[in-house]
């Protein structure tokens, strides 16, 4: 009680100034102090802040760890949706396989974590929480003892001054004498404490290195983390994404032509097919076929009906402008057109040669360096449009007109942007492109095409014209029956394309006449898809033209 009295009359001296104040550390000591108690302060809130990073608990077994991930509740809740729903679904397979890759995650995360907690939580936690405050309470001792020496340096002083005054001057001596010894020991005190307390400062500072290696630790074990990471999910992908790609059931539009062609294993895309055939069945002789617009809800649907290949088309056979539609939707929505952007610069090139012959030698070239499927497909489409602009008379769909709808869905610049300015674009040039090779489609494909490539569709027995009132049953895609091919061959073709320098006039195509001439069957003009029509005047024809020479 009386060294506490003495230390509070002590400080409170040394506060107002009427008492020296000792400094037992030197400069250097004392700037180790200052940086020392920032360095807990520091390390404190990024043990904290670290804490709160970690999804596990922390101090528990590895097991248990695991066992508490989000990763492995999420692991477990794929697995076990993929198991319910079955290996016959996509979704339940990909949920299966890929909730094997979260609990590889959840396995990487969890041997992560326990290294953080090991090599950086804990030796931070032992800086900031004990090694730094266990010098601070030697600091905070030190300047008890250096108060105790101060007090009795003082009080010995006061005594020493004292026995000159004194009347019993042999008492005072003794008391002198009492408090030097005291001042001495408090004396020795401080500096054993300040010995130690030195040591361990000078200690901590020659470690400072040591403590920053934590720092570094925690960025490599992050990155460690993230490789091993990386490494389990690419040991997956592959088998994810085969898995993936073995999927037949998927969308056909707007998905590459070769892509598609290769997954579906066909040799036609399945719309272009499903359209042509449900087409020749019940909409050759529709009037303005791929000009007017079918109604928004049955074309969704019918293009949702081909995206998942379903065999239930019925209901569309008596709508063929629904289905004339999702054909040329599915052109449009091609991400590179069948005729391609690498050929767009041969196929403008050729629309513009003056001369007939050599413009269809021009597009013969072009055409002929279509890549393989995309030759094949566009073959099996014009075999088709030629057939349709044979019924011309009855459904005014002359090779002209079908070119104006329906060539702006065929080619298109790369560059190009909106529906409207593609078709600006390359209207003139597409409709110079299609028109003809449509009106010579047999001189440009010589051979037959028999229309249901696939043998997927039941071919019609021939019937009677219906009456005005009445329809035929269409065929129909029917599961379990027996496919016959249809015999819905093109037209008989002429014979086979001469080399150069030969004529070809094997039979002769009307043609419409684009400079000015007054007999037109049918003038479309489009804007946003929409179109008028201009009548022939009765009684004029259009004037059959020969093939020209190669």
């Amino acid at each position: 009680m009386k060294k506490q009295f003495n230390r509070m009359k002590q400080l409170a001296n040394q506060t107002v100034g009427r008492a020296e104040k000792t400094e037992v550390l030197s400069d250097d000591l004392l700037q180790i102090e200052r940086r020392m108690e920032l360095v807990r302060l520091v390390s404190h809130n990024a043990h904290k802040r670290l804490v709160t990073c970690l999804q596990g608990h922390i101090g528990t077994e590895a097991e248990k760890r695991h066992k508490k991930l989000p990763l492995t509740a999420l692991s477990q809740a794929m697995q076990d949706g993929g198991s319910q729903l079955g290996e016959e679904s996509l979704i339940g397979k990909m949920m299966d396989v890929c909730g094997e890759a979260e609990s590889r995650l959840a396995s990487e995360l969890m041997q992560h974590e326990v290294q953080l907690e090991r090599d950086i939580l804990e030796p931070l936690n032992q800086l900031a929480e004990v090694d730094i405050p266990n010098i601070l309470r030697q600091r905070k001792q030190l300047a008890k003892l250096v108060l105790d020496y101060d007090s009795a340096r003082a009080r010995w002083l006061q005594a020493s001054k004292s026995i000159h005054f004194s009347t019993n001057y042999q008492a005072t001596a003794a008391k002198v004498e009492t408090l030097k010894d005291e001042m001495d020991e408090a004396l020795n005190k401080v500096e054993m404490c300040k010995d130690q307390l030195s040591a361990d400062m000078y200690n901590f500072s020659s470690k400072e290195g040591d403590y920053a290696r934590y720092y570094v630790i925690l960025v490599e074990a992050q990155a460690d983390y993230h490789r091993r990471s990386l490494a389990a999910l690419e040991g997956l992908l592959p088998t994810i994404q085969a898995q993936n790609d073995s999927w037949m059931e998927k969308p056909a539009y707007g998905t590459a032509l070769e892509e598609h062609l290769k997954r579906s294993n066909r040799e036609i895309a399945l719309p272009l097919e499903a359209c042509v055939m449900m087409l020749l069945e019940t909409g050759m002789k529709e009037e303005g076929l791929f000009r007017i617009a079918a109604g928004a809800s049955k074309l969704k649907k019918l293009k949702a009906a081909l995206d998942c290949s379903t065999s239930q088309l019925e209901e569309f056979y008596s709508d063929p402008h629904a289905v004339a539609g999702a054909l040329k939707s599915y052109l449009r929505e091609l991400p590179e057109p069948l005729l391609t952007f690498s050929l767009y610069d041969e196929w403008t090139q050729a629309s513009n040669v003056s001369d007939p012959d050599r413009r269809l030698q021009a597009l013969w070239v072009a055409c002929d360096g279509l890549p393989k499927n995309h030759k094949t497909n566009f073959r099996y489409l014009v075999k088709f449009l030629a057939k349709l602009a044979q019924d011309s008379e009855v459904n005014k769909m002359t090779p002209s007109n079908i070119a104006i709808v329906l060539g702006p869905n065929l080619l298109w610049s790369k560059t190009e942007g909106t529906l409207a300015e593609m078709a600006a674009a390359t209207s003139v040039h597409v409709v110079a492109i299609i028109e003809p090779i449509i009106q010579h489609a047999d001189w440009f494909f010589p051979d037959d095409v028999d229309f249901n490539v696939s043998g997927m569709f039941v071919a019609m027995t021939p019937e009677p014209d219906p009456g005005p009132f009445e329809r035929r049953r269409p065929g129909s895609l029917v599961d379990g029956d027996t496919p016959r091919k249809d015999r819905y061959l093109s037209y008989p073709h002429s014979s086979p394309r001469p080399s150069p320098g030969l004529s070809i006039h094997a039979r002769t195509l009307t043609r419409q006449e684009s400079r000015g001439a007054a007999a037109v069957s049918a003038l479309y003009v489009v804007a946003d898809e929409s179109i008028t029509v201009k009548e022939t005047p009765a009684g004029e024809q259009e004037q059959p033209m020969p093939l020209p020479s190669s």
